[in-house]
Protein backbone atom coordinates (compact mmCIF):
# COMPACT_ATOMS: atom_id res chain seq x y z
CA UNK A 1 0.00 0.00 0.00
CA UNK A 2 1.34 3.24 -0.88
CA UNK A 3 1.10 6.76 0.40
CA UNK A 4 -2.47 8.14 1.74
CA UNK A 5 -4.09 9.93 -1.08
CA UNK A 6 -6.14 11.72 1.32
CA UNK A 7 -2.85 13.20 2.45
CA UNK A 8 -0.64 13.68 -0.44
CA UNK A 9 -1.11 14.81 -4.12
CA UNK A 10 -0.80 12.28 -6.80
CA UNK A 11 2.72 13.07 -7.92
CA UNK A 12 3.94 12.38 -4.46
CA UNK A 13 2.45 9.76 -4.20
CA UNK A 14 4.16 8.34 -7.57
CA UNK A 15 7.38 9.54 -6.98
CA UNK A 16 7.27 7.32 -3.48
CA UNK A 17 5.75 4.39 -5.89
CA UNK A 18 8.69 4.78 -8.24
CA UNK A 19 11.31 4.05 -6.12
CA UNK A 20 10.13 0.42 -6.04
CA UNK A 21 8.50 0.01 -9.69
CA UNK A 22 9.50 -2.57 -12.18
CA UNK A 23 12.25 -2.29 -14.89
CA UNK A 24 11.08 -3.01 -18.27
CA UNK A 25 13.35 -6.05 -18.53
CA UNK A 26 10.96 -7.44 -15.24
CA UNK A 27 7.82 -6.18 -17.66
CA UNK A 28 8.91 -7.52 -20.64
CA UNK A 29 10.27 -10.98 -19.22
CA UNK A 30 6.14 -11.58 -17.58
CA UNK A 31 4.69 -10.28 -20.89
CA UNK A 32 6.95 -13.34 -22.16
CA UNK A 33 8.53 -10.73 -25.07
CA UNK A 34 11.70 -11.44 -27.01
CA UNK A 35 14.81 -9.52 -26.44
CA UNK A 36 14.62 -8.14 -29.66
CA UNK A 37 11.08 -7.05 -29.52
CA UNK A 38 12.15 -4.30 -26.34
CA UNK A 39 12.95 -1.23 -26.97
CA UNK A 40 14.43 -0.01 -24.07
CA UNK A 41 14.19 3.79 -23.33
CA UNK A 42 15.82 4.28 -19.93
CA UNK A 43 15.18 2.01 -17.13
CA UNK A 44 11.39 2.20 -16.96
CA UNK A 45 9.87 3.23 -20.31
CA UNK A 46 10.58 1.25 -23.55
CA UNK A 47 8.61 0.68 -26.87
CA UNK A 48 7.58 -2.75 -28.07
CA UNK A 49 8.29 -3.98 -31.64
CA UNK A 50 4.30 -4.50 -32.54
CA UNK A 51 5.46 -5.93 -36.12
CA UNK A 52 7.76 -8.53 -34.66
CA UNK A 53 5.51 -9.40 -32.02
CA UNK A 54 1.99 -9.59 -33.90
CA UNK A 55 4.44 -11.94 -36.45
CA UNK A 56 5.30 -14.32 -33.59
CA UNK A 57 1.92 -14.73 -31.79
CA UNK A 58 -0.27 -14.67 -35.27
CA UNK A 59 -2.13 -17.88 -34.40
CA UNK A 60 -2.64 -16.76 -30.53
CA UNK A 61 -6.20 -16.23 -30.00
CA UNK A 62 -7.36 -12.24 -28.79
CA UNK A 63 -8.13 -11.95 -25.09
CA UNK A 64 -11.35 -10.24 -24.08
CA UNK A 65 -11.49 -6.54 -25.00
CA UNK A 66 -12.80 -4.42 -22.43
CA UNK A 67 -13.74 0.20 -23.12
CA UNK A 68 -13.91 2.60 -20.26
CA UNK A 69 -16.21 5.12 -20.90
CA UNK A 70 -18.03 7.49 -18.50
CA UNK A 71 -21.15 9.85 -18.51
CA UNK A 72 -21.18 13.72 -19.56
CA UNK A 73 -18.27 14.74 -17.36
CA UNK A 74 -18.24 18.14 -15.52
CA UNK A 75 -15.27 20.37 -16.25
CA UNK A 76 -13.24 18.52 -13.08
CA UNK A 77 -13.73 14.78 -15.40
CA UNK A 78 -15.38 11.54 -13.93
CA UNK A 79 -12.13 9.97 -13.27
CA UNK A 80 -12.14 7.71 -16.70
CA UNK A 81 -7.92 7.39 -16.64
CA UNK A 82 -8.05 6.59 -12.66
CA UNK A 83 -10.86 4.04 -13.26
CA UNK A 84 -8.99 2.02 -15.90
CA UNK A 85 -5.89 2.00 -13.89
CA UNK A 86 -7.67 1.05 -11.21
CA UNK A 87 -9.97 -2.05 -13.17
CA UNK A 88 -6.39 -2.96 -14.25
CA UNK A 89 -5.10 -3.53 -10.73
CA UNK A 90 -8.30 -5.37 -9.88
CA UNK A 91 -8.10 -7.91 -12.32
CA UNK A 92 -4.28 -8.26 -11.55
CA UNK A 93 -5.69 -8.41 -8.07
CA UNK A 94 -7.85 -11.42 -9.21
CA UNK A 95 -4.80 -12.91 -10.86
CA UNK A 96 -5.79 -12.19 -14.58
CA UNK A 97 -3.58 -11.36 -17.46
CA UNK A 98 -4.08 -7.63 -18.19
CA UNK A 99 -3.14 -4.94 -20.15
CA UNK A 100 -4.62 -0.93 -20.07
CA UNK A 101 -3.85 0.35 -23.19
CA UNK A 102 -4.42 4.36 -22.57
CA UNK A 103 -3.81 7.62 -24.81
CA UNK A 104 -0.42 9.64 -24.42
CA UNK A 105 -1.49 13.08 -22.31
CA UNK A 106 -1.14 16.56 -24.35
CA UNK A 107 0.87 19.01 -23.01
CA UNK A 108 -1.80 21.62 -23.23
CA UNK A 109 -4.15 20.02 -20.82
CA UNK A 110 -0.71 18.79 -18.50
CA UNK A 111 -0.02 22.76 -18.48
CA UNK A 112 -3.17 24.08 -18.40
CA UNK A 113 -6.05 22.99 -15.88
CA UNK A 114 -7.27 19.13 -17.06
CA UNK A 115 -4.23 17.46 -15.84
CA UNK A 116 -1.54 14.81 -17.36
CA UNK A 117 -4.54 12.05 -17.37
CA UNK A 118 -2.17 9.41 -15.63
CA UNK A 119 -5.27 8.33 -13.37
CA UNK A 120 -5.04 9.09 -9.37
CA UNK A 121 -4.60 8.64 -5.97
CA UNK A 122 -3.47 4.76 -5.84
CA UNK A 123 -4.48 4.10 -9.48
CA UNK A 124 -1.74 5.76 -11.91
CA UNK A 125 0.44 5.01 -14.55
CA UNK A 126 4.25 5.11 -13.61
CA UNK A 127 6.88 6.79 -14.24
CA UNK A 128 4.84 9.99 -13.68
CA UNK A 129 6.84 13.01 -14.67
CA UNK A 130 8.20 11.00 -18.42
CA UNK A 131 4.43 10.55 -18.60
CA UNK A 132 3.18 13.81 -18.45
CA UNK A 133 6.41 15.40 -19.94
CA UNK A 134 6.54 14.27 -23.59
CA UNK A 135 7.24 10.47 -22.80
CA UNK A 136 9.48 8.58 -25.89
CA UNK A 137 8.57 11.77 -28.35
CA UNK A 138 5.42 10.54 -29.83
CA UNK A 139 3.61 13.89 -30.12
CA UNK A 140 7.34 15.85 -31.21
CA UNK A 141 7.58 13.63 -34.00
CA UNK A 142 3.48 14.40 -34.98
CA UNK A 143 4.39 17.64 -34.47
CA UNK A 144 7.27 17.69 -37.11
CA UNK A 145 5.57 15.41 -39.52
CA UNK A 146 2.60 17.84 -39.67
CA UNK A 147 4.61 21.27 -39.89
CA UNK A 148 6.53 19.63 -42.13
CA UNK A 149 3.71 19.30 -44.64
CA UNK A 150 2.84 23.54 -44.00
CA UNK A 151 6.98 23.92 -44.61
CA UNK A 152 6.30 22.03 -48.30
CA UNK A 153 2.40 24.26 -48.39
CA UNK A 154 3.96 27.26 -47.71
CA UNK A 155 6.96 27.56 -49.40
CA UNK A 156 5.43 26.31 -52.50
CA UNK A 157 3.13 28.99 -52.68
CA UNK A 158 5.64 30.74 -52.25
CA UNK A 159 8.08 29.99 -54.88
CA UNK A 160 5.05 29.47 -57.42
CA UNK A 161 3.90 33.05 -56.96
CA UNK A 162 7.48 34.39 -57.02
CA UNK A 163 8.68 32.63 -60.30
CA UNK A 164 7.23 31.51 -63.56
CA UNK A 165 6.05 28.08 -65.10
CA UNK A 166 9.35 28.18 -67.42
CA UNK A 167 11.97 28.43 -63.64
CA UNK A 168 9.57 26.14 -61.97
CA UNK A 169 10.06 23.34 -64.37
CA UNK A 170 13.90 23.35 -64.27
CA UNK A 171 13.82 22.73 -60.61
CA UNK A 172 11.38 20.11 -61.93
CA UNK A 173 8.68 21.68 -60.22
CA UNK A 174 4.80 21.89 -61.38
CA UNK A 175 2.49 24.44 -60.58
CA UNK A 176 0.08 23.77 -58.29
CA UNK A 177 -2.08 27.29 -57.94
CA UNK A 178 -3.23 26.76 -54.36
CA UNK A 179 -5.66 29.20 -53.35
CA UNK A 180 -4.60 31.09 -50.37
CA UNK A 181 -7.89 31.35 -49.06
CA UNK A 182 -8.86 27.83 -49.52
CA UNK A 183 -5.65 26.03 -47.09
CA UNK A 184 -7.51 23.39 -45.17
CA UNK A 185 -4.31 22.84 -42.77
CA UNK A 186 -3.03 24.92 -39.97
CA UNK A 187 0.39 24.56 -37.91
CA UNK A 188 0.30 22.74 -34.69
CA UNK A 189 2.01 23.03 -31.03
CA UNK A 190 1.60 21.40 -28.55
CA UNK A 191 -0.13 23.51 -25.98
CA UNK A 192 -3.07 25.75 -25.27
CA UNK A 193 -2.15 28.87 -26.82
CA UNK A 194 -4.94 31.04 -28.10
CA UNK A 195 -2.85 33.70 -29.48
CA UNK A 196 -2.50 31.67 -32.21
CA UNK A 197 -5.47 30.33 -33.31
CA UNK A 198 -5.42 33.34 -35.83
CA UNK A 199 -2.27 34.79 -37.38
CA UNK A 200 -0.62 36.35 -40.39
CA UNK A 201 2.22 34.87 -41.84
CA UNK A 202 4.66 35.96 -44.31
CA UNK A 203 5.12 39.35 -43.55
CA UNK A 204 8.46 41.17 -45.58
CA UNK A 205 9.82 40.88 -48.35
CA UNK A 206 9.42 37.75 -51.29
CA UNK A 207 12.03 36.22 -49.75
CA UNK A 208 10.02 35.87 -46.25
CA UNK A 209 7.08 33.94 -47.62
CA UNK A 210 3.83 34.06 -48.94
CA UNK A 211 2.03 36.50 -46.99
CA UNK A 212 -1.21 35.03 -45.93
CA UNK A 213 -3.52 34.19 -42.67
CA UNK A 214 -2.76 31.36 -40.82
CA UNK A 215 -3.31 29.41 -37.73
CA UNK A 216 -2.65 27.02 -35.14
CA UNK A 217 -4.07 24.11 -33.42
CA UNK A 218 -3.35 21.96 -30.95
CA UNK A 219 -0.86 18.63 -31.65
CA UNK A 220 -3.00 16.12 -30.83
CA UNK A 221 -5.96 17.37 -33.23
CA UNK A 222 -3.43 17.04 -36.14
CA UNK A 223 -4.54 14.35 -38.71
CA UNK A 224 -0.83 12.80 -38.33
CA UNK A 225 -1.99 11.61 -34.72
CA UNK A 226 -5.14 10.35 -36.09
CA UNK A 227 -3.09 8.36 -38.51
CA UNK A 228 -1.19 7.09 -35.58
CA UNK A 229 -4.45 6.12 -33.82
CA UNK A 230 -5.81 4.17 -36.22
CA UNK A 231 -3.05 2.47 -38.60
CA UNK A 232 -2.78 -0.80 -39.09
CA UNK A 233 1.16 -0.79 -39.54
CA UNK A 234 3.94 1.20 -41.07
CA UNK A 235 2.61 0.34 -44.81
CA UNK A 236 -0.53 1.52 -43.53
CA UNK A 237 0.68 4.67 -42.50
CA UNK A 238 2.78 5.71 -45.15
CA UNK A 239 -0.16 5.42 -47.67
CA UNK A 240 -2.73 7.02 -45.34
CA UNK A 241 0.05 9.80 -44.62
CA UNK A 242 0.07 10.62 -48.72
CA UNK A 243 -3.67 11.13 -48.53
CA UNK A 244 -3.58 14.57 -46.16
CA UNK A 245 -5.15 17.22 -47.74
CA UNK A 246 -3.49 20.22 -46.93
CA UNK A 247 -5.12 23.14 -49.29
CA UNK A 248 -7.34 23.09 -52.66
CA UNK A 249 -6.20 24.81 -55.78
CA UNK A 250 -8.17 27.48 -57.32
CA UNK A 251 -10.34 25.33 -59.72
CA UNK A 252 -11.21 23.39 -56.28
CA UNK A 253 -9.66 20.08 -56.53
CA UNK A 254 -7.46 19.23 -53.20
CA UNK A 255 -4.00 19.36 -52.86
CA UNK A 256 -2.67 16.89 -50.92
CA UNK A 257 1.01 15.83 -49.14
CA UNK A 258 1.42 13.15 -51.95
CA UNK A 259 1.01 16.50 -54.40
CA UNK A 260 3.53 18.51 -52.41
CA UNK A 261 5.91 15.07 -52.36
CA UNK A 262 6.54 15.59 -48.60
CA UNK A 263 4.80 12.49 -47.31
CA UNK A 264 7.38 10.23 -47.61
CA UNK A 265 9.63 12.28 -45.19
CA UNK A 266 6.77 12.89 -43.24
CA UNK A 267 6.40 9.19 -42.33
CA UNK A 268 10.21 9.37 -41.58
CA UNK A 269 9.47 11.44 -38.71
CA UNK A 270 7.06 8.73 -37.56
CA UNK A 271 9.48 5.43 -37.99
CA UNK A 272 9.88 5.10 -33.91
CA UNK A 273 6.93 6.55 -32.54
CA UNK A 274 4.47 3.87 -34.38
CA UNK A 275 5.64 1.57 -31.88
CA UNK A 276 3.78 1.62 -28.56
CA UNK A 277 5.11 2.78 -25.35
CA UNK A 278 5.50 0.28 -22.28
CA UNK A 279 4.78 1.71 -19.21
CA UNK A 280 2.85 0.02 -15.56
CA UNK A 281 0.52 0.46 -12.93
CA UNK A 282 1.14 1.56 -9.44
CA UNK A 283 1.11 -2.64 -8.61
CA UNK A 284 3.22 -3.24 -11.63
CA UNK A 285 0.53 -4.18 -14.34
CA UNK A 286 1.62 -3.46 -18.04
CA UNK A 287 0.12 -0.39 -19.67
CA UNK A 288 0.52 0.42 -23.26
CA UNK A 289 0.74 4.20 -24.05
CA UNK A 290 -0.01 5.10 -27.31
CA UNK A 291 -1.69 8.00 -29.39
CA UNK A 292 -2.76 11.08 -28.32
CA UNK A 293 -6.42 12.47 -26.11
CA UNK A 294 -9.26 14.95 -27.19
CA UNK A 295 -12.41 12.70 -28.12
CA UNK A 296 -14.42 16.38 -28.59
CA UNK A 297 -11.93 17.60 -30.94
CA UNK A 298 -9.97 14.23 -32.38
CA UNK A 299 -10.49 10.67 -32.63
CA UNK A 300 -9.95 10.52 -28.96
CA UNK A 301 -8.71 6.47 -28.78
CA UNK A 302 -5.03 5.05 -27.60
CA UNK A 303 -3.98 3.45 -30.89
CA UNK A 304 -5.32 0.06 -32.92
CA UNK A 305 -1.72 -0.97 -32.95
CA UNK A 306 -1.72 -0.87 -28.56
CA UNK A 307 -5.14 -3.01 -28.81
CA UNK A 308 -3.88 -5.84 -30.96
CA UNK A 309 -0.76 -5.88 -29.25
CA UNK A 310 -2.07 -6.01 -25.62
CA UNK A 311 -4.90 -8.62 -27.30
CA UNK A 312 -2.46 -11.26 -28.23
CA UNK A 313 -0.03 -10.64 -24.54
CA UNK A 314 -2.86 -10.89 -22.28
CA UNK A 315 -5.94 -12.16 -21.43
CA UNK A 316 -8.28 -9.12 -20.85
CA UNK A 317 -7.37 -5.59 -22.62
CA UNK A 318 -8.82 -2.31 -20.86
CA UNK A 319 -8.60 0.86 -23.25
CA UNK A 320 -10.25 4.22 -22.63
CA UNK A 321 -11.99 6.58 -24.83
CA UNK A 322 -11.88 10.06 -24.39
CA UNK A 323 -14.89 12.00 -22.67
CA UNK A 324 -18.67 10.55 -22.38
CA UNK A 325 -20.19 7.86 -23.99
CA UNK A 326 -21.48 10.65 -26.89
CA UNK A 327 -18.44 11.46 -27.35
CA UNK A 328 -15.39 9.15 -27.31
CA UNK A 329 -17.34 5.97 -26.97
CA UNK A 330 -19.18 6.69 -30.31
CA UNK A 331 -16.17 7.09 -32.06
CA UNK A 332 -14.50 3.86 -30.48
CA UNK A 333 -17.79 2.21 -31.55
CA UNK A 334 -18.50 3.40 -35.14
CA UNK A 335 -14.60 4.21 -35.88
CA UNK A 336 -12.18 2.49 -34.60
CA UNK A 337 -14.08 -0.79 -34.35
CA UNK A 338 -14.77 -0.48 -38.05
CA UNK A 339 -11.14 0.43 -39.17
CA UNK A 340 -9.74 -2.61 -36.67
CA UNK A 341 -12.23 -5.24 -36.97
CA UNK A 342 -12.25 -5.85 -33.41
CA UNK A 343 -14.90 -6.27 -30.83
CA UNK A 344 -15.32 -5.46 -27.71
CA UNK A 345 -16.62 -7.80 -24.94
CA UNK A 346 -18.22 -4.91 -22.29
CA UNK A 347 -17.65 -1.52 -21.38
CA UNK A 348 -17.22 0.30 -18.27
CA UNK A 349 -19.76 3.29 -17.99
CA UNK A 350 -17.42 5.78 -14.82
CA UNK A 351 -20.06 7.87 -13.11
CA UNK A 352 -19.89 9.95 -10.12
CA UNK A 353 -22.02 10.89 -7.47
CA UNK A 354 -20.51 14.22 -7.63
CA UNK A 355 -21.32 14.65 -11.85
CA UNK A 356 -24.72 13.27 -11.34
CA UNK A 357 -25.53 15.84 -8.69
CA UNK A 358 -24.36 18.18 -11.20
CA UNK A 359 -26.80 16.84 -14.05
CA UNK A 360 -29.37 17.35 -11.40
CA UNK A 361 -29.59 21.02 -10.37
CA UNK A 362 -26.03 21.03 -8.16
CA UNK A 363 -24.26 24.29 -9.71
CA UNK A 364 -21.63 23.20 -12.35
CA UNK A 365 -18.24 22.90 -10.58
CA UNK A 366 -15.38 25.68 -11.90
CA UNK A 367 -11.73 23.74 -12.22
CA UNK A 368 -9.27 26.10 -10.04
CA UNK A 369 -12.61 26.88 -7.47
CA UNK A 370 -13.48 25.32 -4.31
CA UNK A 371 -15.84 22.98 -5.23
CA UNK A 372 -19.30 23.86 -3.84
CA UNK A 373 -20.16 22.67 -0.37
CA UNK A 374 -23.31 21.19 -1.94
CA UNK A 375 -21.65 18.57 -3.25
CA UNK A 376 -20.17 17.31 0.12
CA UNK A 377 -24.05 17.20 1.24
CA UNK A 378 -26.51 14.26 1.00
CA UNK A 379 -28.86 14.83 -1.94
CA UNK A 380 -30.59 11.71 -3.18
CA UNK A 381 -33.46 14.17 -5.03
CA UNK A 382 -30.74 15.73 -7.38
CA UNK A 383 -28.54 12.42 -7.76
CA UNK A 384 -31.76 10.50 -8.72
CA UNK A 385 -32.37 13.37 -11.43
CA UNK A 386 -28.82 13.25 -12.80
CA UNK A 387 -29.22 9.80 -13.08
CA UNK A 388 -31.21 10.76 -16.72
CA UNK A 389 -27.83 11.55 -17.74
CA UNK A 390 -26.49 8.56 -16.84
CA UNK A 391 -29.37 6.21 -18.17
CA UNK A 392 -28.93 7.86 -21.66
CA UNK A 393 -25.45 6.74 -21.88
CA UNK A 394 -26.25 2.89 -20.78
CA UNK A 395 -28.69 2.89 -23.71
CA UNK A 396 -26.26 4.39 -25.97
CA UNK A 397 -24.18 1.48 -25.17
CA UNK A 398 -26.78 -1.14 -25.66
CA UNK A 399 -27.69 0.15 -29.27
CA UNK A 400 -23.62 -1.13 -29.93
CA UNK A 401 -24.54 -4.50 -28.52
CA UNK A 402 -22.37 -4.24 -25.16
CA UNK A 403 -23.32 -5.18 -21.94
CA UNK A 404 -22.43 -2.06 -19.97
CA UNK A 405 -21.31 -1.97 -16.40
CA UNK A 406 -21.79 1.45 -14.34
CA UNK A 407 -18.99 1.60 -12.43
CA UNK A 408 -19.78 4.20 -8.85
CA UNK A 409 -16.68 5.99 -8.65
CA UNK A 410 -16.19 6.64 -4.86
CA UNK A 411 -15.79 9.92 -3.45
CA UNK A 412 -15.51 10.03 0.50
CA UNK A 413 -18.67 12.56 0.24
CA UNK A 414 -20.82 9.78 -1.05
CA UNK A 415 -23.38 8.69 0.72
CA UNK A 416 -25.12 4.99 1.10
CA UNK A 417 -28.46 6.58 -0.22
CA UNK A 418 -26.93 8.38 -3.01
CA UNK A 419 -25.08 5.04 -3.77
CA UNK A 420 -28.17 2.83 -3.70
CA UNK A 421 -29.99 5.22 -5.50
CA UNK A 422 -27.48 4.69 -8.41
CA UNK A 423 -27.34 1.16 -8.05
CA UNK A 424 -31.34 0.91 -8.20
CA UNK A 425 -31.73 2.91 -11.40
CA UNK A 426 -28.77 1.63 -13.08
CA UNK A 427 -29.66 -1.81 -12.68
CA UNK A 428 -33.56 -0.69 -13.93
CA UNK A 429 -31.94 0.09 -16.96
CA UNK A 430 -30.17 -2.83 -17.45
CA UNK A 431 -26.66 -2.52 -16.48
CA UNK A 432 -24.35 -3.88 -14.27
CA UNK A 433 -23.28 -1.94 -11.10
CA UNK A 434 -19.60 -1.81 -9.26
CA UNK A 435 -19.09 0.68 -6.05
CA UNK A 436 -15.29 1.13 -6.54
CA UNK A 437 -12.84 3.01 -4.22
CA UNK A 438 -9.60 2.36 -6.42
CA UNK A 439 -8.44 5.82 -5.86
CA UNK A 440 -8.23 5.30 -2.28
CA UNK A 441 -7.38 1.58 -2.19
CA UNK A 442 -5.78 0.41 -5.37
CA UNK A 443 -6.87 -2.77 -6.83
CA UNK A 444 -8.17 -3.85 -3.07
CA UNK A 445 -10.74 -0.96 -3.70
CA UNK A 446 -11.67 -2.41 -7.05
CA UNK A 447 -12.37 -5.91 -6.76
CA UNK A 448 -16.30 -5.83 -6.87
CA UNK A 449 -15.81 -3.62 -10.13
CA UNK A 450 -13.06 -6.54 -11.35
CA UNK A 451 -15.99 -9.45 -10.84
CA UNK A 452 -18.57 -6.95 -12.44
CA UNK A 453 -16.78 -6.66 -15.57
CA UNK A 454 -15.20 -10.44 -15.94
CA UNK A 455 -18.26 -11.65 -15.87
CA UNK A 456 -20.28 -9.13 -18.56
CA UNK A 457 -17.50 -10.12 -20.59
CA UNK A 458 -18.59 -13.62 -20.19
CA UNK A 459 -21.82 -12.84 -21.41
CA UNK A 460 -23.45 -13.09 -25.21
CA UNK A 461 -23.45 -9.80 -27.28
CA UNK A 462 -24.31 -8.46 -30.58
CA UNK A 463 -21.82 -6.08 -31.41
CA UNK A 464 -23.49 -3.78 -34.18
CA UNK A 465 -22.63 -0.63 -35.95
CA UNK A 466 -24.91 2.49 -35.51
CA UNK A 467 -24.86 3.20 -39.53
CA UNK A 468 -23.27 1.60 -42.50
CA UNK A 469 -20.83 3.89 -44.78
CA UNK A 470 -23.19 2.96 -47.56
CA UNK A 471 -25.54 5.81 -46.20
CA UNK A 472 -25.46 9.40 -47.48
CA UNK A 473 -23.76 11.73 -45.04
CA UNK A 474 -26.26 13.67 -43.73
CA UNK A 475 -28.33 10.79 -42.63
CA UNK A 476 -25.30 9.51 -40.54
CA UNK A 477 -24.41 12.80 -38.72
CA UNK A 478 -29.06 12.76 -37.89
CA UNK A 479 -28.70 9.19 -36.52
CA UNK A 480 -25.38 10.15 -34.37
CA UNK A 481 -27.20 13.50 -33.68
CA UNK A 482 -30.31 11.90 -32.68
CA UNK A 483 -29.55 8.48 -31.49
CA UNK A 484 -26.78 9.38 -29.41
CA UNK A 485 -26.69 13.10 -28.45
CA UNK A 486 -30.51 12.96 -28.69
CA UNK A 487 -31.24 15.85 -30.75
CA UNK A 488 -34.40 16.55 -32.72
CA UNK A 489 -32.64 17.35 -35.91
CA UNK A 490 -29.25 18.69 -37.23
CA UNK A 491 -28.90 22.31 -39.09
CA UNK A 492 -25.67 23.60 -41.25
CA UNK A 493 -24.73 26.31 -42.30
CA UNK A 494 -24.17 27.76 -45.75
CA UNK A 495 -20.60 26.69 -45.64
CA UNK A 496 -20.91 23.21 -43.98
CA UNK A 497 -24.34 22.44 -46.42
CA UNK A 498 -22.16 23.42 -49.90
CA UNK A 499 -18.91 20.87 -48.50
CA UNK A 500 -21.02 18.13 -47.51
CA UNK A 501 -23.23 18.47 -51.33
CA UNK A 502 -20.34 18.26 -52.76
CA UNK A 503 -18.94 15.14 -50.72
CA UNK A 504 -22.11 13.30 -51.16
CA UNK A 505 -21.46 13.32 -54.78
CA UNK A 506 -17.97 11.64 -54.94
CA UNK A 507 -18.17 7.73 -54.09
CA UNK A 508 -14.77 7.97 -52.46
CA UNK A 509 -15.65 10.46 -49.83
CA UNK A 510 -19.10 7.87 -49.29
CA UNK A 511 -16.41 5.46 -47.80
CA UNK A 512 -14.96 7.97 -45.06
CA UNK A 513 -15.80 7.46 -41.69
CA UNK A 514 -17.94 10.28 -39.40
CA UNK A 515 -15.39 12.06 -36.72
CA UNK A 516 -17.78 14.20 -35.11
CA UNK A 517 -16.70 17.72 -33.14
CA UNK A 518 -18.69 18.75 -30.33
CA UNK A 519 -18.24 19.99 -26.49
CA UNK A 520 -17.95 17.34 -24.20
CA UNK A 521 -19.66 19.20 -21.17
CA UNK A 522 -23.28 18.46 -23.06
CA UNK A 523 -25.14 15.90 -25.05
CA UNK A 524 -26.14 18.67 -26.92
CA UNK A 525 -23.68 21.45 -28.63
CA UNK A 526 -23.94 23.63 -26.09
CA UNK A 527 -21.84 23.25 -23.09
CA UNK A 528 -23.82 25.29 -20.61
CA UNK A 529 -27.28 22.33 -20.52
CA UNK A 530 -26.67 19.57 -18.49
CA UNK A 531 -28.89 16.43 -18.15
CA UNK A 532 -30.91 15.16 -20.97
CA UNK A 533 -31.41 18.39 -23.12
CA UNK A 534 -34.90 18.91 -24.84
CA UNK A 535 -35.64 20.39 -27.80
CA UNK A 536 -32.91 21.06 -29.85
CA UNK A 537 -31.10 20.35 -32.79
CA UNK A 538 -27.54 20.12 -33.64
CA UNK A 539 -25.48 23.10 -35.46
CA UNK A 540 -23.06 22.03 -37.95
CA UNK A 541 -21.38 24.84 -38.90
CA UNK A 542 -18.41 23.71 -40.79
CA UNK A 543 -17.12 19.94 -42.64
CA UNK A 544 -13.52 18.79 -42.33
CA UNK A 545 -11.46 16.13 -44.47
CA UNK A 546 -9.30 14.06 -42.78
CA UNK A 547 -8.50 11.76 -45.63
CA UNK A 548 -5.92 10.38 -44.63
CA UNK A 549 -7.22 9.26 -41.34
CA UNK A 550 -9.91 8.05 -43.40
CA UNK A 551 -12.90 10.94 -41.83
CA UNK A 552 -15.25 13.53 -42.67
CA UNK A 553 -15.26 15.68 -39.36
CA UNK A 554 -18.59 17.53 -39.09
CA UNK A 555 -17.30 20.20 -36.49
CA UNK A 556 -20.64 21.55 -34.06
CA UNK A 557 -21.11 24.33 -32.24
CA UNK A 558 -18.47 27.09 -31.50
CA UNK A 559 -15.65 24.28 -30.63
CA UNK A 560 -11.89 25.12 -31.57
CA UNK A 561 -9.28 23.25 -32.55
CA UNK A 562 -7.01 25.18 -30.25
CA UNK A 563 -7.83 25.47 -26.52
CA UNK A 564 -6.94 28.56 -24.46
CA UNK A 565 -5.18 28.89 -21.31
CA UNK A 566 -6.36 29.57 -17.92
CA UNK A 567 -5.60 32.27 -15.94
CA UNK A 568 -4.73 29.85 -13.17
CA UNK A 569 -2.76 27.23 -14.98
CA UNK A 570 -0.83 24.33 -13.35
CA UNK A 571 2.51 25.36 -14.85
CA UNK A 572 2.51 28.23 -11.97
CA UNK A 573 2.62 24.96 -9.61
CA UNK A 574 4.92 22.72 -11.41
CA UNK A 575 8.82 23.00 -10.64
CA UNK A 576 12.22 20.77 -10.45
CA UNK A 577 13.80 19.11 -7.29
CA UNK A 578 17.02 20.44 -8.02
CA UNK A 579 18.38 18.11 -6.02
CA UNK A 580 16.95 15.06 -7.05
CA UNK A 581 15.91 16.14 -10.67
CA UNK A 582 12.59 14.86 -9.46
CA UNK A 583 9.54 16.81 -11.22
CA UNK A 584 7.02 18.12 -8.99
CA UNK A 585 3.68 19.83 -9.14
CA UNK A 586 2.13 17.42 -11.74
CA UNK A 587 -1.48 16.62 -11.54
Amino acid sequence: MGLDPTKHADWEIAVAAESSMKDVYQLAEELELEKEELLPYGHHVAKVDFKKVLQRLADKPNGKYIVVTAITPTPLGEGKSTTTMGLTQGMGKRDKRVIATIRQPSGGPTMNIKGSAAGGGLSQCIPFAPFSLGLTGDINAIMNAHNLAMVALTSRMQHEFNYDDQHLAKINLKRLNIDPRNVQMKWVIDFCAQALRRIVIGLGGKRDGFMMESGFAIAVSSEVMAILSVAKDLKDMRERMGKIVVAYDKTGNPVTTADLEVDGAMTAWMVDAINPNLMQTLEGQPVFVHAGPFANIAIGQSSIIADRLGLKLADYVITESGFGADIGFEKFWNLKCRISGLKPHCAVLVTTIRGLKCHGGAPMPVPGKPLDPVYREENVEWVEKGCANMVHHINTIKKAGINPVVCINAFHTDTENEIQAVRRIAEAAGAKVAFSNHWRYGGDGALELADAVIAACEEPNEFKYLYELEIPLRERIELIAKEVYGADGVDYSSVALEKIKRMEEDPEMQKLGTCMVKTHLSLSDNPAIKGIPKGWRLNVRDILTYEGAGFVVPVAGTISLMPGTSSDPAYRRIDVDVETGKVKGLF
